[in-house]
């Protein structure tokens, strides 16, 4: 009981500190970034990141704010069939992150660093009632970089991350002791700055 309060207070937290990023002072530059990749390594379908076949779509949506160096990202993405698929049975995987970012500008470019807490959620659809659920809930945390290119207001990112839970993963009512979930992601997006 007193994880969904966590998860609540969590999550409530995590949206204001994103639209108050959104909302900062006229210099930072705001941007909403789709984007779609595949995970790997760790608990991932594919052992790495070059030598894989068997590549499992993430997708997903990020929105923040960028100064001059710095900036704040929140991420929203989802795996489907993360685990493998199985007639059903759900193992997909949602993560909900807030990000630092390191995001000098360099004329049009813009290299970036990022690490952030937030929720990842295993075994989830894509419906209302699984989202709002709080079952198999853990924390975590990400670290990542990347680039963007803006050619004006519209861009594209390449970025490279790993996912680490805090907590041991549940795998429908049993609980792996000693088992983190943990995975890399690549992903290619569009960015659209404001």
């Amino acid at each position: 009981m007193m994880s969904h309060r966590i998860a609540r207070l969590f999550l409530i937290a995590t949206s204001a500190v994103a639209l108050s990023g959104i909302a900062r002072a006229a210099q930072a530059q705001g941007f909403i970034s789709p984007f779609l990749g595949y995970d790997y390594g760790g608990d991932a379908g594919c052992a790495s990141f070059s030598n894989c076949e068997d590549k499992k779509v993430n997708a997903g949506v990020s929105l923040g704010s960028m100064g001059p160096v710095f900036g704040f990202e929140e991420e929203f993405a989802y795996a489907k069939d993360f685990f493998g698929s199985a007639p059903g049975v759900s193992s997909s995987v949602l993560t909900v992150m807030s990000n630092a970012m390191l995001v000098p500008k360099i004329g049009p470019v813009r290299p970036y660093a990022l690490a952030g807490l937030g929720l990842i959620k295993s075994n989830v659809d894509l419906s209302f009632a699984s989202i709002g659920s709080f079952a198999n809930n853990n924390f975590g945390w990400d670290v990542g970089g990347g680039l963007m290119i803006l050619f004006g207001h519209v861009g594209v990112r390449g970025d490279i991350r790993y996912f680490h839970s805090f907590q041991d993963l549940d795998i429908g009512p049993v609980t792996l002791g000693n088992q983190k979930l943990d995975f890399g992601r690549a992903s290619a997006a569009l960015v659209f700055a404001f």
